[in-house]
């Protein structure tokens, strides 16, 4: 049974510390450079049950909040910002059979596709392609990536094949502008360790530029997650869990050629009761 009155608390909670924060302002003031979105953090466990942690405008969270119940046989779960104010309007389930659903709000869920067992990793990725609505970006087994734009209202069009060879990248993850030109890029960790940098192009033919090094070590974490901005800069940032269970904040400068601020630690255990962020 879901529970809206965590998301509406959410919400709700967001939008109060942005004021209390002063962050509004200087949110909207990068928004006119890039893209920062401010979803919060949820976590869903093995049992099936999710929980939202609302950001406190210094990059540390709340206490958690029961979200929803019931979220078993889930390979993806991603939120998604439809009309470009930041905030979340809905979101999508990749259930085990290959179905996968959109949620707005109290509306019934939406069947959107079917088949997509076929990949194993996908990535809500923001306006990625340039069309109207937050896009999709999915990867097989053989290391093909194809794209979704969304329309606006949850449904996504046919896939288009946008590169192939990732299936070098152990973690990949992206929702929001990274170094301040207006366009979604996105993160990949290889097998080495190394992390990367896709910078979007707009062009849903071409959407993502070639990549740059932003660093070594990063095979320390089991779990990478573009969470948009945790804290409240107007920047997208990035959280990385370890096997200890430990979460980290990766905050994002703007800056594509240093993209992330140096680690800071805003969880100290238990974090690996989660088996997706979302």
């Amino acid at each position: 049974m879901a529970k809206i009155s965590g998301r509406r608390l959410a919400a709700a909670a967001i939008t109060a510390a942005l004021v209390v924060t002063g962050a509004a302002t200087a949110s909207a003031s990068a928004a006119e450079a890039g893209d920062a979105p401010m979803f919060g953090l949820y976590g869903l466990d093995g049992s099936g049950n999710a929980y939202t942690y609302v950001p406190q405008g210094d990059g540390t969270l709340s206490a958690r909040v029961q979200f929803e119940t019931g979220m078993t046989n889930l390979k993806f779960v991603g939120l998604v910002d439809n009309d470009a104010d930041n905030l979340a309007d809905g979101r999508w389930q990749l259930g085990t059979s290959g179905n996968i659903y959109y949620y707005e709000g109290n509306s019934p869920a939406k069947k959107i596709g079917y088949g997509w067992d076929i990949y194993n990793t996908v990535v809500s990725v923001g306006q990625f392609g340039g069309a109207e609505g937050g896009d999709l970006l999915a990867r097989d087994n053989k290391g093909d990536v194809y794209l979704y734009l969304g329309y606006g209202d949850g449904t996504v069009t046919k896939r288009l094949k946008v590169g192939y060879g990732w299936d070098i990248y152990t973690q990949i993850a992206g929702n929001g502008d990274l170094d301040g030109d207006g366009k979604g890029d996105l993160v990949a960790r290889d097998k080495s360790g190394v992390l990367w940098l896709y910078k979007g192009t707009g062009d849903q033919k071409a959407p993502y530029a070639k990549r740059t090094k932003i660093g070594s070590g990063w095979n320390q974490y089991n779990t990478l997650f573009a969470a948009g901005d945790l804290n409240m800069d107007g920047r997208t940032d990035l959280v990385a869990r370890n096997a200890k269970g430990e979460l980290y904040l990766y905050a994002g400068t703007g800056n594509a050629a240093a993209p992330y601020k140096p680690k800071a630690l805003i969880g100290t255990s238990g974090w690996n009761t989660y088996r997706l962020f979302f």
